[in-house]
């Protein structure tokens, strides 16, 4: 355990948490919706402090990040527990584990422990992803200050429902975010047990703190897959930046939403033309490899300047950022 960041005491023992949007308050001997905070004797403990539940070297395209060292492998790390209970979670088994058991189970690391392993295993950066790693902030920015004084970067794979004092905290350290945009207010009221406006506004926060940015939708049939939220993603993606690359994804049925169908490849079709007619710049299928849409178009001539089959890079036809056909400057971090 280790005290956790972002708390202030109330009365009668209570505490109030400001890691996340939720802002909880948490009784005496009780935990917060992540289910891994709990007060003890009105302290708040982080419970998961080095306490790793999964550790993988991953493709940094599956994170999905196409515009962030392409090519390259991240070292990827989780703990259970998360401040959201996302019906169609594919890692429910363990981002659900802390809200129907009592223990926390993992392995024990430390931050020098990750450092170590992601430099040993060749990654360019550490992952904090599985769950939503804010829930394990405190050993996330160890491991980050640790791992930018050894040259690697850090990537969050977050639903982007921080607290803003929370990113402001992580961001000196935080290279890149893919963030979930999952649907409108009402889904995540429904689907998700949270707000869409917090996760808006930490996207247009991120931009300006300088970390690049892509954003992931799920598209799930009849709750989030109408062209109107379609073209309203879009339209707000393009308000911040163009070049916000956009990855919309196929779903398929898992935990509680076993009753919806995969996602038809006509639609992610759709929402991609749906994206580039808006104005992005970069719009990527996910979970179809093969369809074409998840390779790279320089947005000038449309040649194809990264080549791509699921997470694999086939061919790069870049140059100091450039297309090496027309040679207009294409937007990401640690581009050939």
């Amino acid at each position: 355990m280790k005290e956790a960041l972002f708390y202030e005491k109330l009365s009668d023992g209570k505490l109030k948490c400001g890691l996340c949007n939720h802002h909880c308050i948490i009784s005496p001997d009780a935990r917060g919706i992540c289910g891994v905070r709990e007060n003890r004797e009105g302290i708040l403990y982080s419970l998961v402090y080095g306490k790793i539940i999964a550790y993988h070297i991953d493709p940094i395209e599956k994170k999905p990040l196409f515009h962030f060292y392409p090519g390259s492998v991240s070292y990827s790390i989780s703990t259970v527990g998360c401040n959201f209970r996302c019906l169609h979670c594919q890692n429910y088994a363990i981002s659900q584990y802390p809200k129907l058991y009592k223990d926390i189970p993992g392995e024990d690391f430390t931050p020098e422990d990750v450092v170590k392993e992601a430099r040993a295993s060749g990654c360019k950066s550490i992952s904090y992803t599985y769950t939503e790693p804010t829930i394990f902030i405190e050993f996330a920015y160890d491991c980050m200050v640790l791992a930018h004084k050894e040259g690697i970067k850090n990537v969050f794979v977050s639903n982007g429902y921080m607290s803003k004092e929370a990113l402001r905290f992580i961001a000196p350290y935080l290279d890149a975010i893919n963030v979930d945009l999952k649907g409108d207010d009402d889904f995540y009221k429904k689907i998700c047990g949270a707000r869409v406006e917090p996760v808006m506004e930490n996207i247009k926060l991120l931009k300006e703190l300088d970390v690049w940015v892509e954003v992931t939708t799920l598209i799930i049939p009849e709750l989030n897959d109408s062209e109107d939220f379609l073209r309203k993603t879009a339209q707000f993606l393009v308000s911040i930046d163009p070049a916000i690359p956009w990855h919309v994804t196929q779903f398929y049925p898992t935990y509680q939403l076993l009753d919806k169908p995969r996602t038809p490849v006509e639609t992610l079709r759709k929402a991609r033309e749906i994206g580039l007619k808006e104005g992005l710049k970069f719009v990527y299928t996910g979970n179809i490899p093969g369809e074409g849409g998840e390779n790279s178009y320089c947005p000038n001539c449309k040649n194809i300047v990264i080549e791509r089959f699921g997470f694999f890079i086939n061919k790069i036809n870049i140059k100091e950022s450039r297309c090496l056909n027309c040679g207009t400057p294409l937007e990401g971090m640690g581009l050939p």
